[in-house]
């Protein structure tokens, strides 16, 4: 945990006031800090939680709409963000840059946090008792300074004195996830309305209608909520419970709402918090992370005879057309993600976030669908991502008719990348690196393979004293000698160190082809002209020159490779490995004499010279025990001179590496 203290002189006219205690701004956001020495262009909206301490900022979005003159654009970020955002997230606050009068630009932050969050709300939110938060970056790479309001009055705010701003460097996840869980409400709709053939401009309003009955429904008493958990690992699996409709308050505001301490554990299903549903406790803190939260499943029931005073048979009730009619049926898929502190009761829960959620989800299907109700109508689906370096999760609507290479979803992507700040050269908000609660969770083995992947989280450090660690990125699947009963002992190691390369980029979602065999890879070398077909089925060895070739060939992946003459070569070029995991993060294939092996990290210290390489070893040949292998050694730092004066990469060998390079997309 590092605390910055950010200090400024009172200045100005006396619409800006001293506040008599210092506040405690909360920064869990890494990208807001970096903000400070990037010089940011343009206007971003911080991003808390009710459920938060009024001043937390979990992140920044940029704003990527602007009007005519250039003044945030508030209806289409509004729409923008209530799709992207989760319920049970909001905006608390606007930084900008300044280049002069930072008590001006300040208040016209806390006026543009007002205006927008007015419109996501609907007016529905009392913005009186909640405070907002101008942030002011200047332009020159100096600091952030922060003003406070808490009046519905702009023109008077709060410029804080001494602001403690606390960033969570450590583990900003933890702060998140221990105090929350994930709802997750799934409800594929189909809507039946009938239009006149004479007058097929009565059709978007028709359908409307019908969208309007499926919102009462929502709020209907007769409707019952059956809530679940989705968290597998728990031995003792709670059972079910049911909210009924007439139990939920829609008029309470979520401010309104108290939330429950232990002795809220009432057998009640109407007074049980979100808690009962969660695990009582985490493993380690890999753990806390949107795609390892604590879930709950929320699904929708209608009771049509709830307090029916006697049976009755089912009855046909038969309105006859004036004029001729056609039917049309309209398909939606909603599919709504919620943040819930764990201490907030499941009908508020249901009432206040997923409902709601619901609502807005229809109504922007809906705006997309109903203009195109007789023409191509758009195919929407609802996706949820948890993108590297924003602690909550977002909700992006892709149109299917589009294909992900097309040139519409492209661009899609690519405004969201903006948005997040995320790098506009890897794929990470494709379908593919979706989350996925259907199936099972917390699972340390990929789904439908029993390869363990990441093997290197958790092992001993290198032992090399101030040096600066640097490690691939994202993940991979460890490959190594007799898997999947093939003995390629003694002569398989290159192959496996390449099927560990495959399996990243498949998990970074570059391919979706399998990780080829060992035969597959001779056929690919075969066809590229670079082996005989004799070579199909032999023990023949490869090196980094034809694991190229394969990744070229296969995937489309261009390569670097290192030459070196002696193993003694290798330790001087540990800076630039070192630039390689920071801005590539692909494994790297080390192939050195008869042996092979993958490197995944370095650990550097560029004043003494001092290194360590983090080492996979494809030669290992037992079973898949995470333990096992870390303990033998199969994984783990190895230095280039060990304690004994033994060096790891052989003076007497030549070496190559292989540094696959990452495709430039999105």
């Amino acid at each position: 945990m590092r605390i910055e203290e950010v200090k400024w002189r009172r200045r100005g006219k006396a619409s800006v006031t001293r506040m008599e205690k210092p506040s405690l701004l909360r920064v869990l956001s890494p990208k807001l800090i970096l903000h400070k020495n990037d010089k940011p262009a343009g206007l971003r909206w911080l991003i808390g939680s009710p459920f938060f301490p009024p001043l937390t900022v979990v992140s920044a979005l940029k704003c990527i709409h602007t009007d005519s003159s250039s003044s945030p654009g508030y209806t289409r970020e509004s729409e923008e963000l209530r799709t992207l955002l989760p319920k049970g997230f909001h905006v608390v606050g606007v930084l900008v840059v300044a280049d002069s009068d930072e008590e001006k630009r300040g208040g016209e932050a806390v006026a543009a946090a007002r205006r927008l969050r007015k419109l996501m709300c609907g007016g529905s939110e009392r913005m009186d008792e909640q405070g907002v938060i101008g942030a002011v970056a200047e332009s020159r790479g100096g600091g952030i300074r922060f003003y406070v309001s808490k009046s519905e009055s702009c023109e008077r705010f709060q410029c804080v004195d001494v602001v403690y701003v606390t960033v969570y460097d450590d583990d900003p996840e933890r702060f998140v996830w221990e105090r929350g869980c994930l709802i997750w409400c799934e409800l594929p709709l189909k809507l039946p309305s009938y239009y006149p053939v004479n007058k097929p401009s009565d059709t978007v309003r028709i359908a409307q209608h019908a969208i309007e009955a499926v919102v009462a429904k929502f709020k209907d008493p007769k409707a019952a909520y059956l809530v679940e958990t989705l968290s597998k690992t728990s031995s003792e699996v709670p059972q079910p419970v049911i909210i009924r409709g007439g139990d939920l308050d829609f008029d309470m505001n979520l401010s309104d709402v108290k939330l429950l301490g232990e002795s809220g554990h009432d057998s009640y299903a109407k007074f049980l918090p979100c808690s009962h549903f969660c695990l009582e406790s985490k493993k380690d803190s890999r753990e806390y992370s949107a795609e390892n939260a604590d879930m709950i499943k929320v699904n929708i029931l209608l009771n049509s005879s709830e307090k029916s005073q006697k049976s009755t048979a089912p009855v046909a009730e038969y309105f006859p057309a004036l004029e001729e009619v056609r039917m049309l049926v309209v398909d939606f898929k909603l599919e709504v993600l919620c943040y819930a502190a764990k201490d907030l009761p499941l009908m508020h829960a249901v009432s206040k976030l997923v409902i709601p959620g619901l609502i807005d989800q229809l109504n922007i299907e809906g705006k997309t669908i109903l203009p195109n109700l007789l023409a191509q109508r758009p195919q929407l689906h609802p996706y949820h991502f948890n993108p590297p370096g924003v602690l909550h999760p977002i909700t992006v609507i892709y149109e299917l008719n589009y294909g992900e290479t097309e040139m519409k979803q492209v661009e899609v992507r690519k405004s969201l990348h903006v948005r997040l700040g995320l790098p506009c050269d890897r794929p990470l908000l494709r379908i593919a690196s979706a989350l996925d609660f259907s199936g099972l969770r917390n699972d340390p083995i990929r789904k439908g393979t029993t390869l363990l992947k990441d093997v290197h989280i958790g092992i001993p450090s290198s032992g090399v004293s101030g040096g600066s660690v640097s490690l691939v990125q994202g993940s991979y699947e460890y490959y190594h000698y007799l898997q999947d009963g093939f003995n390629d002992s003694g002569w398989g190691c290159a192959y496996r160190s390449l099927q560990t390369i495959i399996s990243w980029f498949r998990l970074q979602h570059y391919t979706s082809i399998d990780v080829p065999l060992h035969r597959e890879i001779q056929q690919s070398l075969v066809e590229i002209g670079d082996k005989d077909p004799s070579f199909i089925g032999s023990r023949e060895w490869i090196g980094a020159i034809e694991l190229s070739f394969v990744l070229d060939k296969l995937l489309g992946v261009s390569c670097k490779v290192m030459n070196f003459r002696s193993g003694a070569e290798v330790p001087e070029k540990c800076r630039e490995l070192a630039l390689h995991f920071e801005n590539q993060g692909t494994p790297i294939m080390i192939g050195g004499g008869v042996l092979a092996y993958t490197l995944l990290g370095v650990d550097y210290n560029d004043a003494s010279g001092d290194c360590a390489f983090l080492i996979l070893d494809p030669h290992y040949t037992g079973n898949d025990e995470h333990k096992k292998i870390v303990n033998g050694g199969w994984c783990g730092w190895k230095k280039a001179v060990d304690s004994k004066g033994k060096s790891f990469f052989l003076h007497d060998k030549f070496y190559n590496l292989l540094l696959p390079q990452r495709p430039n997309m999105v």
